[in-house]
């Protein structure tokens, strides 16, 4: 057998260097970005265009196909980089042979999408040069020192983030408040630079709390915010449900401001997440006027949650969704079945060309007597009656029994142990930050390294953070409790003075001091009150 040789074959073409104009023109595209306004400062957008005109123009062998440049715009991310990505199409599409940027940080602080933009380029032959660190992407090498530089560039990003998150804590903490004017309605910027408040649009904002409170829905008082030609927060004409729900939700219109409620994830991704408790939050008590009462404002916030917190029943038939609030008439909320415990509904009945107004359980009608056998149809008239036989009963009852049982309800609330223990927890939280003091007061050159691994640091901050969190509890129990107590002063107000003024069925009236009505048989219902008081009447047909 021959005996096995390997010959070489010399090249016969010489490669092209990539780098050299001698043999061809190369298209080259200057990509510039200016982020912040120092850097507009020291190196504008304007000069970095003119820099690489100049600097593409004057070169032999480069030909100018474009300056692309994102003003203003992040580089931790691509999604706003309009001209970036128009580059990066004119690459694939064979119209760019290089690009020339100042540096990797100004091409992507993101290290892992400069990787990839720089491979992606380097597959269709395109080059990118980076001027600051004298690097070519196209180059075997290179893909090395990107990711180095672009390491950098990303941790600068990062650190530069922590500083402004960490700054906005601190302003945070001392309480200070930022108002966006322009897309918040009911304020104005006040000549001293505080928050005034706006007469014209402070009345629109105590409106939608009144109609809110008073039974209509979101839909109806944005509707109705529409058709009178009112301006929306951010001086639009047509209202959304959504922008009445943040106008009733947000504490500000009471005075107050809560700090902290979202926080970006990380300058890579920037999204915005809802702080249900990850980080410190901070109330800011009587920062500005208030529009609003703290007792409208707190019914506001119960009315919200209760209407949110609706059951589904609504299965085939008609067209309201039990789910769903309904602000027409109140009984809509109020008026369940004894026998199955579903909502009623009301309905138009036609008879010989004359209507009835009448409520059937949602169930019956849906199912017939599957579910419930028994359920009753209440006509209208004698019902709206019958409720406010209810009511007045309550009312003329002896005031000493409403007072007793008013006594009792407070005392069901409790509040003043809570006091007690509250004052206990702050005295303790000064301590730990007295504690804290001394030992940042003893820190020396010698005892740094001991005192930074010093247990007693984590045992007071992890004592404090429990004891901030149990204070937090006493605070919102307290709410609730000044809330109830108001609740029910507003109901025996509404009692007491229905004793020698009857009134007519009204549904705003209705809404305030009923908790709901049951249907027990067609002649009998039970009205339950807000404070739990029951009372049964009979229904007239």
């Amino acid at each position: 057998m021959p005996q096995k040789r390997v010959r070489a074959i010399p090249p016969t073409i010489q490669p092209i260097n990539v780098y050299s104009t001698q043999y061809i023109t190369k298209r080259v595209a200057a990509y510039c970005r200016v982020s912040t306004k120092q850097d507009e400062q020291l190196n504008s957008y304007e000069n970095q265009v003119n820099h690489y005109t100049d600097r593409i123009n004057r070169e032999a062998g480069w030909k100018l196909v474009g300056i692309y440049a994102d003003k203003g715009i992040t580089g931790t991310s691509m999604k706003k980089r309009d001209e970036f990505k128009k580059l990066i199409r004119q690459c694939k599409r064979g119209k760019v042979d290089m690009i020339i940027v100042k540096s990797i940080s100004r091409f992507a602080r993101n290290t892992l999408e400069c990787i990839l933009i720089t491979r992606k380029l380097r597959d269709i032959n395109v080059d990118v040069y980076f001027e600051e660190q004298n690097l070519h992407s196209i180059e075997p090498s290179s893909e090395f020192y990107i990711a180095i530089y672009g390491s950098i560039a990303q941790s600068e990003s990062e650190n530069i983030s922590h500083n402004v998150a960490w700054g906005k804590a601190q302003s945070a903490k001392e309480g200070n408040v930022f108002i966006a004017y322009k897309s918040f309605l009911g304020y104005r910027k006040g000549a001293d630079g505080k928050p005034e408040i706006d007469p014209e649009q402070a009345q629109t904002v105590r409106l939608i709390y009144n109609e809110f409170l008073a039974g209509k829905s979101l839909q109806q008082i944005a509707s109705n915010l529409t058709e009178t030609g009112v301006p929306t927060p951010m001086g639009k004409t047509v209202w959304q449900p959504g922008v009445v729900q943040s106008i009733l939700s947000n504490e500000k219109y009471k005075g107050d401001a809560l700090l902290g409620k979202t926080y970006i994830k990380d300058c890579i991704s920037k999204k915005v997440i809802v702080n249900a408790g990850e980080r410190t939050r901070y109330y800011v008590e009587n920062n500005h006027p208030a529009i609003i009462d703290d007792e409208t404002f707190a019914l506001a916030q119960e009315e919200l949650a209760r209407r949110a917190s609706k059951r589904k029943v609504k299965q085939i038939g008609s067209t309201t969704e039990q789910g769903k609030y309904c602000g027409k008439y109140a009984l809509t909320e109020l008026l369940v079945c004894g026998e199955c415990g579903t909502p009623y509904r009301r309905c138009t009945w036609t008879v010989n060309g004359k209507k009835r107004i009448v409520w059937r359980c949602i169930s019956r009608l849906d199912f017939g007597k599957k579910y419930c056998h028994q359920s009753p149809t209440m006509d209208e008239k004698p019902l709206q009656d019958a409720i406010m036989q209810a009511v007045m009963k309550v009312a003329q009852t002896n005031p000493h029994v409403l007072q007793t049982l008013k006594m009792h309800i407070q005392m069901g609330l409790g509040g003043e142990a809570g006091e007690d223990e509250s004052m206990d927890i702050q005295i303790r939280i000064a301590q730990i930050d007295k504690k804290f003091k001394d030992i940042l007061n003893s820190v020396t050159a010698e005892n740094q390294q001991s005192l930074l691994t010093d247990p007693r640091i984590g045992e007071l901050m992890s004592e404090k953070r429990i004891l901030e969190n149990r204070l937090a509890e006493y605070a919102a129990a307290e709410q609730k409790r000044a809330d109830t107590e108001s609740r029910l002063a507003n109901l025996y107000t509404i009692l007491e003075g229905m004793k020698n003024h009857p009134m007519e069925y009204d549904d705003r009236m209705i809404r305030k001091i009923l908790r709901c009505v049951v249907v027990q048989t067609k002649q009998r219902i039970k009205v339950i009150f807000i404070d739990g008081l029951e009372m049964e009447v009979e229904v007239e047909q």
